[in-house]
């Protein structure tokens, strides 16, 4: 029994680590506590049995299992026989985190991108138009090269990102540590 107690003490204390630093993905603790749950797992898991190991609502076991779908982090997966929905994490942390990397930021520099684009676009009108001032014309010059040195870092962003979903990324941190 002493033994029994000892393992599920340190799954918990990793499982609330990984909880605790869920909202570095935006995913909360709960979700993480899913996560950690589904790592330890040796098998899938239904909602109802997620639900009932962590003392969750049905609704908040959905949310969560939802949101760890979204990021690529669990699968849904099939066993003959089982009529209700199974979960368990995706093994391959390595692409796990590629999805989530890819996913999170190519969203926020498309979002970003295309705001400086059409605020280039209405600074650019102000400049070219006979009545904007000399000041107001000077200002938004400087706004559009501020926003063009910024669309320069969003590209680099982005090939950064390509980097990852090719996994060209590996052939600068490999996998393995080199030994030394």
């Amino acid at each position: 029994m002493k033994d029994i107690e000892q393992l599920d003490r340190t799954r918990s204390m990793v499982i609330d680590s990984i909880a605790q630093n869920m909202n570095l993905y935006g995913i909360t603790p709960s979700a993480g506590r899913l996560y950690g749950l589904l790592f330890f797992s040796d098998k899938p898991l239904t909602l109802d049995e997620m639900k009932d190991e962590l003392g969750m609502s049905k609704t908040s076991m959905s949310t969560s299992v939802r949101s760890l779908l979204d990021l690529n982090m669990v699968e849904k997966v099939w066993v003959k026989g089982e009529r209700k929905d199974l979960y368990t994490i995706k093994e391959d942390w390595y692409q796990c985190f590629f999805d989530f990397f890819t996913i999170k930021w190519r969203t926020a520099i498309t979002m970003n991108s295309s705001a400086m684009e059409k605020s280039i676009t209405n600074l650019q009108k102000l400049i070219d138009d006979p009545n904007t001032s000399a000041e107001i014309r000077d200002n938004a010059s400087l706004d559009i090269k501020k926003l063009e040195e910024r669309l320069d870092y969003y590209d680099w962003q982005n090939r950064l990102i390509d980097s990852f979903e090719t996994k060209e990324i590996l052939n600068f941190v490999p996998v393995e540590k080199k030994k030394d």
